[in-house]
Order: structure tokens, then C-alpha cells, then sequence
């Protein structure tokens, strides 16, 4: 075994102790159940830790990771995860989090060769040729970039609603809302999107209205109109 693997176990055994220490029914409590009320899906991204962000514990959330938090009707293994987190673990709430400075959201930016997970990234570059005028409109990197972060989560939680698991949820009556979020690394916030629906015709109308909201207060700005006006 190699000194870095090494370390990770001793890291592991000093975590364990020090778990077991601050709760001695903590390993316990976290074997005998499974009840979050949260289904995460967000970014691999290593800087973007699902339960530390929101500040809760193993076990309350239920977590789905993958590059640049896209969600698609063909992704057996998401609709796998939604589909066990609704109708068997019941949550409440599906958390879409995109975030600022997300590299698969900054490679369709920037149109780059990443090899094979550019096929994957096709999901973002459809978003993204959506709004290939508004974005054009800036003149600005970091603006399109963050903007483009926005709307991709915006657009997976759209497209979550119109999975046949949470419209079939929805249609017996099961209380879940789906709502689109984008956390920032610079200052560890997230920004509501507002989009928070519990419905696939509520989800459409709330990300279309955020989308004219985020086109329209730019505009205003620029020219010079103040934003609160």
C-alpha cells in the first residue's frame, strides 16, 4: 500500500475515534435508519460537499453526483436515484445545485476538447444554445459563465419534474418540491433561483420567469437604471 493510500485509512481511524468520542450512539444511530428528507444532486466537483454546505449530517441527505449536475431522461442512474429517493426513502425535497465556477459548465463556454466527457457535456451545450443571443448580448466571461451555471440548474430541475417518477409522485399526492440552487465557492453562499415547484407546469412557469428575471436585471443595469426601480 502506498504512504498517500496509508494515510487515508490512519485518516479514517482518527475520524472514526473522534466520532465515536464526541457521540457514542452516532455509528449507531446511522445503522439503524435511513430517513433523509433531502435528495442532493449536484456536481462532482470536490469542492461542492453536499452535507457541509447545508450543515447537516450523515444520513439526512441523500446524495447524486455527477459532472456538472445534469439530469436526463436517458441517465438510467440518476432516475435510479430519484426514483429510490421519492418513492422509497419518501424525501421532501429535491436540491438541484449547480455552482459558480463549475469547469464542465466553463468547457462548453469555451467550446474546448475534453475527450469523451464532451458527450456528456452535450446536455449543457443545449442549454446553452437556448440563450446563445442573450449570452452574446455580455461581453463579459465571467458574467456568461456564472449566468450559464444558473441556468443549467435551472433547466436539470425542469427537467426532473417531467420525470414520469415525479409526475407519478405528484399525481398520488406525494408532497416533494424541486428547487434549483447555485452555490458559490468565493463565499460558501447559495443563491436561490427561485425555482421551487411542485408541479411540472409550476416548474416551467418559475423557470421562465427566473430566466427573463436574470436577462432583464442585467439589461437594467446597463442602462444605468438602478436594479430596485
Amino acid at each position: 500500500m502506498s504512504d498517500v493510500i496509508a494515510q487515508l485509512f490512519d485518516n479514517n481511524r482518527v475520524w472514526a475515534a473522534q466520532m465515536q468520542s464526541e457521540d457514542p450512539a452516532y455509528f449507531l444511530r446511522l445503522v439503524r435508519q435511513q430517513s433523509p428528507e433531502y435528495l442532493w444532486i449536484g456536481c462532482s466537483d470536490s469542492r461542492v460537499p453536499a452535507n457541509q454546505i447545508i450543515g447537516l449530517d450523515p444520513g439526512e441527505v441523500f446524495v447524486h453526483r455527477n459532472v456538472a449536475n445534469v439530469v436526463v431522461h436517458s441517465d438510467l442512474n440518476a432516475l435510479a436515484v430519484i426514483q429510490f429517493a421519492v418513492d422509497i426513502l419518501r424525501v421532501k425535497h429535491i436540491l438541484v445545485v449547480g455552482h459558480y465556477g463549475c469547469g464542465g459548465v466553463r468547457a462548453v463556454i469555451n467550446d474546448e476538447k475534453n475527450g469523451l466527457v464532451d458527450n456528456w457535456l452535450r446536455h449543457v451545450r443545449d442549454v446553452r444554445d437556448c440563450y446563445t443571443k442573450q449570452l452574446a448580448q455580455v461581453d463579459d466571461f465571467s458574467w456568461r459563465h456564472d449566468r450559464l451555471c444558473e441556468l443549467n440548474a435551472i433547466h436539470q430541475a425542469v427537467s426532473i419534474c417531467q420525470t414520469t417518477v415525479l409526475r407519478d409522485a405528484w399525481l398520488r399526492g406525494q408532497d416533494v418540491t424541486v428547487h434549483a440552487w447555485c452555490y458559490s465557492l468565493h463565499n460558501g453562499l447559495i443563491n436561490d433561483l427561485k425555482v421551487s415547484a411542485r408541479s411540472r407546469e409550476e416548474a416551467v412557469e418559475q423557470a421562465d420567469n427566473a430566466v427573463a428575471r436574470m436577462f432583464w436585471m442585467k439589461n437594467k443595469r446597463r442602462r444605468g437604471v438602478r436594479a430596485d426601480a
